[in-house]
């Protein structure tokens, strides 16, 4: 190795020893000073017990945690992190669970995340996390289209990009022409993220899957301003399965045992009304252009719910479950 070799490494001498105490050590494990040696001459450093110790004491005056501990485990450790291993297991489990990544972006996140922790540590975060009949994103560069939309939301920019369909053969198909909107949020809806966007072919709010997304460009133009009365929650509550829609008023009687799971879905900004028979009657906002979504929400509470208003809506519900019975 040449002397300018040599010196530039004794240079980086400090950001070495600070990578091999968070590598080597955590709360549960030490690394001695002849291991922290013999560590740096790895990378080419050598440094006596005495440099070192004053390295060290740098390094818990910058802010890392290191504490020395005596008896059979003696040693330096590090002991907090930026995210602790409780932390680091949620993320894994949310990357390995997401159907918004691919297999491929998922175990590059998972290596990553493993770095932020002692290699020891890191075995526990390596683990898979199953779900059954989990299917993953196919298209790769999902996270880049998400980048490139927040961007444009930032920037109040307008997106341009190509939409496309799967067909029998899982081959894609383009819809035509590009398709131009004003980024408005992101949201996470049935495991997948939406794009709410102002969209000018249709002049209204539209919702697009960015996973069918392809090619999203920032463009220069200046995004179109949320249109007047428009509120994002308000809408997001309104929305089964992000179909796009103009919403309406529905009247909709419950059962008391369901009260939870109204709020869940609908918040705690909704008109209530008991009715003081075991029961409470709501109005919310509901997209009925493509009602089986809501239609199949509602099912789930079998005789407990019941449309009140509107009269074609409820008579559609109705219509919804005799030709499921028909079907039988």
């Amino acid at each position: 190795m040449s002397e300018n070799v040599k010196n530039s490494n004794q240079r980086l001498k400090l950001l070495y020893l600070y990578k091999i105490l968070l590598e080597r050590s955590d709360e549960e494990h030490s690394i001695t000073m002849p291991e922290i040696i013999s560590q740096l001459k790895l990378y080419g450093i050598s440094a006596g017990r005495k440099a070192l110790y004053e390295d060290i004491e740098a390094l818990k005056l910058y802010g890392l945690d290191i504490i020395c501990s005596r008896g059979s485990n003696a040693g330096y450790k590090v002991v907090s992190r930026e995210f602790e291993l409780p932390e680091l297991k949620l993320l894994a489990d949310a990357v390995c669970s997401s159907r918004f990544l691919t297999e491929k972006k998922s175990a590059e996140l998972l290596k990553k995340l493993e770095k932020l922790t002692s290699i020891y540590e890191a075995k526990q975060i390596q683990r898979q996390v199953f779900i059954a009949d989990r299917v993953k994103a196919i298209n790769e560069l999902i996270y880049i289209n998400v980048d490139a939309i927040h961007r444009a939301i930032a920037e109040r920019k307008k997106i341009a990009f190509k939409y496309f369909d799967y067909d029998l053969r899982k081959k894609k198909r383009y819809r035509d022409g590009i398709r131009t909107c004003s980024p408005y949020a992101l949201t996470w809806e049935d495991e997948r993220y939406y794009l709410v966007a102002y969209y000018e072919k249709y002049d209204s709010i539209s919702n697009f899957r960015v996973d069918r997304m392809e090619n999203v460009i920032v463009l220069d133009e200046p995004a179109q301003k949320y249109p007047h009365g428009f509120k994002l929650s308000a809408y997001l509550n309104s929305t089964f399965s992000m179909f796009s829609g103009e919403a309406e008023e529905v009247k909709l009687r419950f059962d008391k045992s369901l009260i939870n799971a109204v709020i869940d879905r609908f918040g705690t900004d909704i008109w209530i009304s008991d009715d003081g028979d075991n029961s409470f009657t709501v109005r919310v906002q509901i997209k009925t252009e493509q009602p089986k979504p809501f239609f199949g929400w509602l099912f789930q509470f079998g005789t407990k719910v019941q449309i009140i208003e509107p009269h074609i809506l409820k008579e559609q519900y109705k219509k919804q479950i005799r030709d499921v019975l028909d079907m039988g």
